[in-house]
């Protein structure tokens, strides 16, 4: 299994460098950040760093690591300049980028910036024609294009990123939908979920793959949860209480939750830095589940 780090996209520059660096030098796999441009709150002030070109930095000051969004909203950015994007900073880092994509759901994103915020349907339907878009010109010579929202002609993309393909990531859990658009698109699939959920969710990604003749076995599969390593069980449930998946209790209970990921088919443990702290304490707590918990796992 892989494992990679997700620093908040509310902290400074100098907190995701640092966690960056550490993640590499102590065997992580990844580093993935969040596209939004301002918390999903009522007070939107507080700072929030743009994921592309923070990407772009740390493909030049952390050499290793695969790097990715999680996911980048599509209606923020034209596929064709959002492929142009993945592509130039898939050249700087020397091929490490993962082009994580969703339709986009934060609504006050699109209304402060004036973006278009469609119906879930029209969102769904963005995307399908986006990964079209961003397909053809990150393999073909030339792209022409004339979809409902998206049209092209005789265009061009050079350089072309050093991967064929640049791995293009779904993330969503839509069974309808998203499922079906991973399952003729994606190289990779991520999902916010517990071990029951990724056994669901990926039962039906598999029915989609079999429906479109693609072998399943092609669309790598990752997971997030929060971390919560403590073998105080009513910590653990507090942060349970919020609604968000949790991977946590005691040293074997956490190894026991990984296996479950991994039983499930899971290629990835995707693990924010929402509940470890800040600072060194952030640091101690991706080193104590590397050690104890994830490097049984290699």
């Amino acid at each position: 299994m892989r494992f990679s780090v997700w620093p908040s996209p509310q902290q400074p520059w100098e907190g995701t460098l640092e966690l960056a660096r550490h993640a590499e030098k102590t065997g992580y796999d990844g580093l993935w950040l969040a596209d939004h441009f301002m918390p999903n709150a009522e007070d939107v002030s507080p700072p929030v760093h743009e994921a592309w070109t923070t990407l772009t930095a740390l493909a030049v000051a952390v050499p290793r690591i695969r790097l990715g969004t999680l996911v980048t909203g599509n209606t923020y950015r034209h596929p064709a300049v959002l492929a142009k994007m993945a592509a130039e900073v898939d050249v700087i880092s020397g091929g490490r980028v993962v082009l994580g994509l969703g339709s986009g759901w934060q609504e006050n994103e699109h209304q402060k910036y004036g973006i278009e915020f469609d119906t879930i349907a029209g969102r769904l339907r963005r995307l399908d024609e986006a990964c079209q878009v961003i397909k053809s010109l990150t393999t073909q010579e030339r792209t022409t294009f004339s979809g409902r929202y998206y049209q092209l002609t005789d265009a061009p993309l050079a350089p072309k990123p050093v991967q064929q393909p640049i791995p293009l990531l779904i993330g969503g859990g839509g069974e309808k939908k998203t499922l079906r658009i991973t399952a003729q698109y994606a190289d990779e699939w991520n999902v916010w979920g517990d071990p029951a959920t990724l056994r669901a969710k990926m039962a039906i990604l598999d029915g989609h793959c079999r429906d479109l003749g693609r072998d399943p076995k092609a669309i790598q599969r990752s997971a997030v949860a929060l971390l919560v390593m403590n073998d105080d069980a009513s910590v653990v449930e507090r942060i349970r209480s919020q609604g968000r998946p949790v991977i946590g209790g005691t040293v074997e209970q956490v190894r026991a939750t990984i296996q479950e990921y991994r039983d499930a088919g899971v290629d990835e443990i995707i693990v924010p830095d929402f509940t470890l702290g800040r600072g060194e304490a952030r640091l101690a707590a991706y080193d104590r589940f590397m050690d104890e918990v994830a490097s049984k796992f290699r």
